[in-house]
């Protein structure tokens, strides 16, 4: 008789530790999918919000108009909306005080331009670490559950008296899957990653330039009449 070689008999006959194993590489695929296109989307947007902010930005515009534009919607702003509108409500919170010392604007908006920097770059590597996780790990949770699915198979041979490929290529088989499995989950992850992190990268360097250049244009503006 032929044993049934189906992908569902054999995650079935398979023991509880390589059903475990399978069913955890299945979960972690499935979420690092969510991640790929969740990030995906998210980093997109980014870009297009940044090259948005870049345009109007550089055109000249009135940094009060800009300010104000961009504040309504302050709990939807990312990247370098973000970190302008912070900066510049810091320069405003100390323009009403009517700081006179020029080094106290510099620092103070520097300061909450920093903070803003931080979180927004945290934003963009947020779950990257876990695909990162997923590429390094899966392929050998795939092959523990491999290896332990062929020493119960051959555990099962040392109790007949004659062994045949027919007997031993289920439990082979199905083993061998964990590991299909733990590679299925890791080479997409692995793929979205090294992309991901590159376009990390580059929105980040834009952000701190978009920083260092915003401070230069305060220092060059000693009567701070930029507004």
């Amino acid at each position: 008789m032929t044993p049934d070689m189906s992908l569902l008999s054999l995650f079935t006959n398979a023991s509880l530790l390589v059903q475990s194993v399978m069913l955890l590489l299945l979960a972690a695929s499935i979420y690092s999918w969510s991640i790929i296109f969740q990030r995906g989307k998210f980093l997109r947007s980014c870009k297009s919000a940044t090259d948005l902010f870049e345009s109007n930005f550089w055109s000249g515009i009135d940094l009060s108009k800009l300010y104000n534009k961009l504040s309504i919607h302050q709990k939807k702003l990312v990247g370098l909306e973000a970190i302008f509108v912070a900066g510049f409500r810091e320069y405003v919170r100390l323009k009403k005080q009517n700081v006179q010392q020029p080094d106290a604007y510099v620092e103070s908006v520097q300061r909450a331009m920093r903070i803003s920097l931080a979180t927004e770059e945290s934003r963009l590597e947020q779950n990257l670490s876990f695909l990162a996780t997923i590429q390094s790990m899966s392929p050998y949770i795939g092959l523990f559950g491999t290896v332990w699915g062929i020493m119960n198979s051959f555990r099962q041979l040392g109790v007949v008296q004659q062994a045949t490929l027919s007997m031993v290529a289920p439990g082979i088989s199905e083993a061998l899957i964990a590991t299909a499995m733990g590679l299925i989950a890791a080479i997409p992850a692995g793929i979205a990653y090294n992309r991901y992190i590159t376009n990390v990268d580059h929105l980040s360097l834009k952000y701190r330039m978009f920083a260092e250049e915003f401070i230069s244009i305060m220092q060059r503006r000693g009567d701070h009449n930029d507004a």
